[in-house]
Order: C-alpha cells, then structure tokens, then sequence
C-alpha cells in the first residue's frame, strides 16, 4: 500500500520538552528523595507519567500509595513549564508543511495527556493541519504497545500499512513498528549513534533533513 497517512509522537520530537519532563520529574522526586541519572531517564523514555512514576518507586522501593499524587504533580509541572519556556523544534513547520502539501492525513499519537497535546497544537499553530489525535494515557498499555497508534489510524480512516511514524524514543519506535507502520527515528543525540535504531525504517538528525527521496525509498 502507498503511504497516505503520517503519524506524529510530540515529546522530544516536536517539542524540546524533554529537559522539561526531566525537570519536573526531579522536583517532584526530591519529596521522595529520588534522583534518577541521566541515564535512568533516558532508558524510561517514552513511557506514560503514571508508568514512569511506577517503575522509578518501585525501584527505590517507595509506598505506591503516593503514585498517583507525584503523578499529578508531574504533568502540572510539565504543562506549567511548557507554557512559559516550551519550544517547538526547528523541523516542525517544514515536516507539516512537506505532508499537508501532498494531502496526506496528519495525525498525533502520543503517550502524553490530551491537555498537553492541546496545548502543543496551540503554541505551534498546527490546527489546520491535524485531522486526529490520541492519548495513551487512560489506555490500559502505553508505549511500547502499539494501540495508540492504532487508536490514531482509525480515527484517520487509514490503515496502518498505510502510515508513516515519527518518533524519538525507542518505545515509540517499538509501538509503530508493532501496528505494521513505517517508522522514521529522530533520536535524542546522545543516543542517536547506538545500534537499537536499526529496527526503524529510517534513522534522522532532524526532521529538516526528510525529503521526498526519503518518501519515494520507504513507498518502496
């Protein structure tokens, strides 16, 4: 099947928010006297709020009961950071523009809340080109599974051999990949040279850098 439908992720990928998550994630931590590495970070990446908050109190050993709370706490802090520092990456007018321009369906999928993706959409004035969004955060799996994805296809009326993926993280990856989708990485630097990216169908810098050469190669 031709390509007709290209599907977004945000984090990392459309928004420099990831410093911001980080941010926000250590400030509510550090009630719970938690301090993740740089390292533990990264490799939860692409989780939900609510799985991040679970696999880093288990590993530390604090009461699940305060899960929900910290939670909370995180994404009000997120949304709150977003507004007065959040920045669109550089590669986000081009890359909407370059789909829009060849009518292909555009959509969000996005382990993050619908409150953020809202927000994002208005800051980088993207509404004339979103036709679907979709949240994994009241699913009952997130990111790696691919039902977001899934969820987003359907709501575009596409199939997913028919959709094309951006992502930045390697669970992102992993969930379109899952739904039969292609997928194009553009990972965080830090990590961009390990081989894990080899499981996507194309591996970026940055969204400035997709062309129709890179189109034309993943219509195959």
């Amino acid at each position: 099947m031709q390509l007709n439908t290209v599907i977004f992720d945000i984090d990392g990928l459309l928004l420099d928010s990831e410093p911001l998550w980080s941010e926000a994630a250590a400030e509510v931590f550090t009630a719970y006297n938690i301090l993740l590495s740089e390292k533990q970070y990264l490799s939860s990446t692409g989780l939900r709020t609510k799985e991040f908050v679970d696999l880093w109190f288990e590993h530390f050993k604090i009461d699940k009961s305060f899960c929900r709370k910290a939670e909370m706490e995180i994404v009000d802090l997120v949304l709150s950071k977003i507004k007065t520092r959040g920045k669109i990456l550089s590669g986000v007018p081009y890359i909407f523009d370059f789909f829009y321009s060849r009518n292909f369906k555009i959509g969000l999928a996005t382990s993050s809340p619908q409150s953020l993706i809202d927000l994002v959409i208005n800051i980088a004035k993207l509404g004339k080109y979103i036709q679907a969004t979709a949240s994994a955060e009241d699913l009952i799996y997130g990111k790696p599974n691919p039902q977001v994805y899934l969820n987003c296809a359907e709501k575009l009326n596409s199939s997913p051999l028919q959709c094309l993926c951006f992502e930045d993280s390697f669970n992102g990856m992993l969930a379109a990949k899952s739904a039969r989708m292609k997928c194009v990485v553009v990972p965080n630097p830090i990590q961009s040279k390990e081989k894990r990216w080899a499981a996507a169908d194309l591996s970026l810098s940055s969204l400035l850098n997709f062309g129709e050469l890179h189109l034309n190669i993943l219509n195959g």
